[in-house]
């Protein structure tokens, strides 16, 4: 009986990626300072357009955008989501994949897109491992690969501030003693603090960046539904950007209303400020054209809208009772990305060498969408800053994540610079680390 079941809803799973609409506007009207909202489609059933996860062929990589050329720096990893560089140069990589969720998606719909993620490679189990990526062949590829750290629980941010290394797993951050050089950490950590996780914990990934004196870091924690159908108490915490006191633990919401931040960077304001961003990924099923995810300078005390409106104000009728105050308060991003294109990775330009286009501005991983027809995402792109703001068109880095067919050859997740000053890019379902340089080095910016 058990096995019949699984079977009908395998059958459901397959019909269920042939339903839905299809989009009416290009994925660029919903891109930039002024995307197009279009009024909500809300099916029936959602749009499922999974690109199932097929892997490259020998030799394959994606199509580097002009000026720029791309090289595997590491191959054979197990879902490499996310990245950080220490200031010696060695690269740190989160192979990482969603922790058990019991709760998460229960019912014949809940199992339907589980069955739906496994097929977009979503589905390993998690590694639970940094490994260190050290130095640099003449052919472009990292000269050893080490285990770092292990055992950890679907680790994702990393962060250094001194002689602490910290990760933030999908329940807590954790911090441990770092000697500048050393190529695997194996003393135990101490739990700085805890952050929203249980048995739903939609939205598992939690990223993690230092302020820039170090005193304080900002953990991104995402909600745990689409529009807060498990209730508002599921969320408390949730949908925010936490600001730790590195020193004690002690935290508060430095920004709410977020559905489901990731990457973080700092850039400065004319004056020398600070100023945070982060990329997000807004909600699903109301259609192939709604809502963007978005890039946002993220101002203390500020509430984005999630769950009751979106873009700023406006109004998700499927979140009741509506609260129209809270509405009144919500503050549009500064930034759209594009409806569906899973938007996660962030990384500033500073520091990198690369053509003149890509000098000012932010560089974004777009893991690519599932409720969106045609796809989304599933590419590397550029958001030039002008004057400290994003302006203008986003230039594409990296494609060709897609085959004809619409199988996915990788996705990309986290986006950073390493200390030559090339852009690194992990690949979770090519299980990859891509590496991005100018392809004339006449032509890098100095």
């Amino acid at each position: 009986m058990k096995k019949a079941f699984v079977l009908t809803s395998l059958g459901l799973a397959f019909a269920l990626a042939g339903c839905g609409e299809t989009a009416t506007l290009p994925v660029a009207a919903g891109m930039g300072p002024s995307p197009r909202l279009p009024p909500p489609n809300k099916t029936l059933l959602p749009t499922v357009n999974i690109a199932p996860a097929q892997g490259w062929s020998s030799g394959a990589r994606p199509v580097p955008g002009n000026g720029v050329s791309v090289s595997a720096y590491a191959v054979g990893l197990d879902h490499p989501r996310w990245l950080y560089v220490l200031p010696n140069g060695d690269v740190l990589v989160a192979e990482t994949n969603a922790p058990p969720k019991p709760e998460d998606g229960k019912g014949i719909k809940g199992f339907i897109m589980k069955q739906t993620m496994k097929r977009a490679g979503a589905g390993t189990p998690s590694a639970n491992r940094i490994t260190l990526l050290r130095g640099l062949r003449e052919d472009g590829t990292a000269q050893t690969k080490t285990v770092f750290l292990e055992n950890l629980n679907s680790p994702f941010g990393m962060a250094l501030v001194g002689n602490d290394f910290y990760v933030a797993d999908s329940d807590a951050v954790v911090r441990y003693p770092y000697t500048r050089g050393q190529t695997r950490i194996s003393e135990p950590g101490s739990k700085l603090v805890d952050l929203p996780a249980g048995p739903i914990n939609h939205h598992w990934t939690k990223n993690l960046i230092a302020s820039p004196d170090g005193s304080k870091l900002y953990a991104t924690v995402g909600s745990n539904s689409n529009v807060a159908e498990n209730g508002m108490a599921a969320e408390e915490g949730r949908a925010a950007i936490w600001e730790i006191d590195r020193a004690t633990g002690a935290h508060r919401v430095f920004a709410s209303g977020i559905r489901n931040p990731n990457g973080m960077a700092w850039t400065a304001r004319p004056s020398g400020a600070p100023v945070l961003w982060t990329v997000a990924n807004e909600r699903d099923e109301i259609g192939s054209d709604l809502v963007p995810d978005y890039l946002t300078s993220v101002r203390d005390g500020a509430f984005y809208g999630w769950p009751y409106s979106y873009y700023g104000q406006n109004v998700d009728a499927r979140v009741q009772p509506t609260d129209m105050a809270m509405v009144a308060k919500a503050i549009a991003p500064d930034y759209a990305l594009g409806p569906h294109t899973a938007s996660l990775g962030l990384a500033s330009a500073a520091g990198a060498q690369l053509p003149a286009p890509f000098a000012n501005g932010m560089f974004v991983g777009q893991h690519g969408s599932w409720n969106r027809r045609p796809h989304s995402g599933y590419k590397v792109i550029f958001v030039p800053f002008v004057d400290g703001r994003p302006q203008g068109e986003a230039i594409d880095v990296l494609t060709g994540f897609l085959s004809a067919e619409g199988n996915a050859f990788g996705r990309p997740v986290g986006v950073a610079i390493d200390k030559t000053g090339a852009l690194l890019v992990a690949d979770d379902v090519g299980n990859v680390i891509w590496r991005v340089t100018a392809s004339d080095p006449k032509l890098a910016r100095r």
